[in-house]
């Protein structure tokens, strides 16, 4: 353990004097490893100890193996004994990205996507999601979460569109002040609390398809041949008006509501880096909107502002950076950083200010007193009350776009069911992305209810089902009712960036497979955004927007079989055609342009 914790614990000094306490002593190497967070995987505990790191944190798909709510407490608890180990005793903060529960836990409780939160309306319920979600990530260790996303995307075409709650400014700042406030609860410090952060700062929903840059001295992700990075990280090119109205707002309301960190964009305004905005991080969030938190980077994004990365580090600690996600090569980081303020290009001012931040977050957090996991018990993750959560937020997120002849609700004691469409019994694709990996995958990738599970659950004994992937049922058969169901496959940021949202052949044609076969068709779209379904639309009865609900299908079957009443509302305008993205939201206003569906559509 530490030499000597205790002369450094929040007494009645108060967590200001503690945490001058601390800087007063520390040394350059233990300020500028508070100021550095490294991927597990390239990790040690001993490391930790070693080098005086801050945080440690699990980028997706970071998981221990086996991937267990057990082994996720005892992997951070090592990390976190190391760091109580060094001189001061300075204890570490974990992050994931929790985005729709612990999502990279599997047996954790999966939410539905920002997206369908969105089609709530209903801040309590995001709030109660929030909560649920804190409590299962501190069972295990778990106190900081990098969510919720507050971006306002404004180009459907985005693979991060689901991770926003919708397109317009005032639903977007209140379910993500609501989502923060269920996360830290009444007192940050208190057992079941966990740091929230607001991200992406700041118009990462703003940028232009195809403005994103390439880095010849990068080779990553990015760099792929299919080129599938065209607007995530890219460019907002927008005025100054437009960026303050529309994308700086939900973040004077996450302040407002008690946000302590953020994390900082990949993308650019007009050309700028936001990463080397000092403006921005500065004048505007530190300054104009008095942020007393501390910034985080993002994931290796200061390595894209110069192929020099002395000059990285430079400019992006000097802009305001606080905390950089290294993630890997965090030697390199730290001896350039020690560099840097020797030389007198990253003023020891400007470190002490980045610390200090660190520090009083650390203890408002209550990091140096709380357990290191355990409270509450493990046993809350993936408990039947979060579950039941879960469904009711499927059920209320579920947006009814089409009932011709009243459909829907389907009789529970109807004869023959046909079901069709791999989303149909495939828990991975019901989730979507930052799901288990970073990217999600198909098939039971943790414990779930399907769609073909929960109508099973449902429907009276008397009721035959017939689940075809393809839909290729025998031609004798003709069934009361058919649903179809239609799915992205799970992806997450530029990886998802998508040019043409439209149904390709073999969607379409299952459509038209089980129209054939039934008498009712109901078509269920899995998806992180609108979809382009126009010409498709007259051949269902009735369609149903299910988003990315998560693990509990169950809340599907409640709508379908009239339980509960549909309720959710678009969180997006539902374009026409790919003709009409990315929209012009005052032509639109004029009727110049006629969405499918508009902003706030929804059959009750």
């Amino acid at each position: 353990m530490a030499n000597d914790v205790s002369s450094f614990v929040p007494s009645n000094k108060g967590i200001k004097t503690s945490v001058e306490s601390l800087l007063e002593n520390m040394t350059l190497a233990e300020k500028i490893g508070q100021m550095t967070q490294v991927d597990k995987r390239a990790i040690q505990p001993a490391e930790v100890k070693r080098w005086f790191l801050g945080s440690v944190l699990s980028g997706g798909g970071a998981n221990p193996a086996p991937n267990n709510p057990q082994n996720w407490a005892a992997m951070v608890e090592s990390f976190q004994e190391a760091a109580l180990e060094t001189r001061l005793g300075i204890p570490l903060i974990y992050g994931v990205d929790g985005v729709h529960g612990h999502s990279n836990m599997a047996g954790a409780t999966i939410f539905p996507h920002n997206i369908g939160l969105g089609a709530t309306r209903d801040a309590d319920l995001v709030r109660r999601i929030g909560r649920a979600t804190a409590l299962e990530l501190c069972a295990t260790g778990v106190f900081w979460n990098f969510a919720p996303c507050v971006a306002v995307p404004q180009d459907i075409r985005w693979g991060r569109t689901y991770e926003g709650f919708g397109e317009q400014t005032q639903l977007v700042a209140e379910l993500g002040a609501a989502y923060l406030a269920g996360l830290q609860g009444d007192d940050l410090s208190s057992a079941g609390s966990v740091l929230a952060c607001p991200k992406h700062f700041v118009a990462d929903g703003g940028t232009r398809w195809g403005s994103t840059p390439r880095y010849d001295w990068l080779d990553n992700y990015m760099q792929a041949a299919d080129n599938r990075y065209k607007i995530d990280q890219g460019d907002a090119r927008i005025d100054r008006a437009v960026l303050h109205d529309v994308h700086l707002a939900p973040y004077r309301t996450a302040i407002a509501a008690g946000a302590r960190s953020i994390m900082v964009s990949f993308s650019s305004w007009n050309g700028a880096k936001m990463h080397a905005h000092r403006h921005l991080l500065t004048d505007v969030l530190k300054g104009e909107l008095a942020f007393t938190g501390f910034l985080v980077s993002d994931w290796q994004a200061i390595n894209q502002l110069s192929a020099d990365y002395y000059a990285c580090v430079v400019s992006s600690v000097n802009a305001g950076l606080d905390m950089i996600m290294v993630p890997f090569e965090y030697q390199r980081f730290i001896t350039i950083l020690t560099e840097a303020v020797q030389a007198g290009d990253v003023p020891l001012a400007r470190i002490n200010d980045a610390v200090r931040r660190i520090l009083t977050v650390k203890h408002e957090l209550g990091l140096f007193q709380r357990k290191i996991a355990g409270e509450p018990s493990i046993d809350v993750v993936g408990a039947n009350e979060h579950r039941q959560l879960a469904r009711e937020a499927v059920r209320k997120s579920l947006v009814l776009l089409k009932n011709e002849q009243n459909v829907l609700p389907i009789a529970k004691d109807t004869v023959q069911i046909v079901l069709a469409g791999a989303a149909g019994n495939d828990v991975g694709l019901q989730c979507g992305g930052w799901t288990i990996e970073w990217q999600g995958a198909a098939g039971d990738i943790t414990p779930g209810t399907t769609l073909l599970q929960a109508i099973r659950q449902t429907v009276t004994a008397e009721t035959t089902i017939h689940f075809h992937e393809s839909g290729r049922f025998p031609e004798s058969l003709e069934a009361d009712v058919g649903i179809v169901c239609l799915h992205e496959s799970p992806y997450a940021e530029g990886v998802g960036d998508r040019a043409d949202l439209g149904l390709n052949d073999e969607e379409i044609s299952l459509i038209e497979r089980v129209r054939a076969r039934c008498r009712q068709l109901v078509v269920i779209i899995f998806s992180g955004r609108p979809l382009i379904i126009t010409e498709q639309l007259p051949l269902a009865d009735a369609w149903v927007a299910a988003w990315l609900p998560g693990t509990e299908g169950q809340g599907i079957a409640d709508i379908l079989f009239g339980d509960y009443r549909p309720a959710g509302r678009l969180p997006y305008t539902w374009p026409r055609s790919m003709n009409h993205l990315p929209f012009s939201y005052d032509q639109m206003a004029t009727g110049n342009i006629a969405p499918l569906f508009p902003f706030g559509f929804g059959h009750n």
